[in-house]
């Protein structure tokens, strides 16, 4: 039933009646298998991939790097939670090497109100040390989509408009 998960992961619209056609299974057996993967947490939820950059919404996305002092008997978990509970927190990573700890990706209104984040929400966590942010400039793929291509460039490299 793996399948049924890869099938969601890529198109989150499918019915079960389409999952049950691709798969030569029974709807029933999509069905119940679906409910039981929502059950267990395995899907967490269903996710609308949208370009905002073809939309009138302005917002600012960055990357921030953390490295931070794990506590004791708690890790990294702790420290984790009170960043991740912020709004403007869409991800957030626990890195395996590196100069950072944890690696998060928010949004906001503008960079003024990113920095603000980070001078405000994120640096005074008494177990943070460092941060690095790092602000988004363009997607040019997210999540195995593709955002609208690439620019026409001439050639000496300048992009086209």
């Amino acid at each position: 039933m793996d399948k049924i998960l890869q099938l969601l992961e890529e198109d989150a619209t499918l019915t079960a009646e389409q999952l049950s056609t691709m798969l030569s299974k029974e709807v029933g057996e999509i069905k119940n298998a679906i409910e039981k993967y929502e059950k267990d947490g395995v899907i967490l939820g269903y996710k609308t991939l949208i370009d905002w950059d073809k939309t009138d919404r302005e917002y600012v996305s960055a990357i921030i790097e953390v490295k931070v002092m794990p506590q004791r008997d708690r890790g990294f978990d702790r420290i984790a939670e009170k960043i991740y509970n912020h709004p403007e927190v869409k991800s957030l990573y626990l890195m395996s090497s590196g100069g950072f700890d944890l690696a998060l990706i928010i949004e906001g209104k503008t960079m003024k109100e990113v920095a603000y984040f980070v001078a405000q929400k994120l640096a005074p966590i008494e177990s943070v040390t460092a941060t690095a942010t790092h602000f988004v400039l363009r997607k040019y793929k997210d999540k195995g989509v593709i955002y609208g291509g690439c620019d026409e460039v001439d050639g000496r490299g300048n992009i086209i408009i």
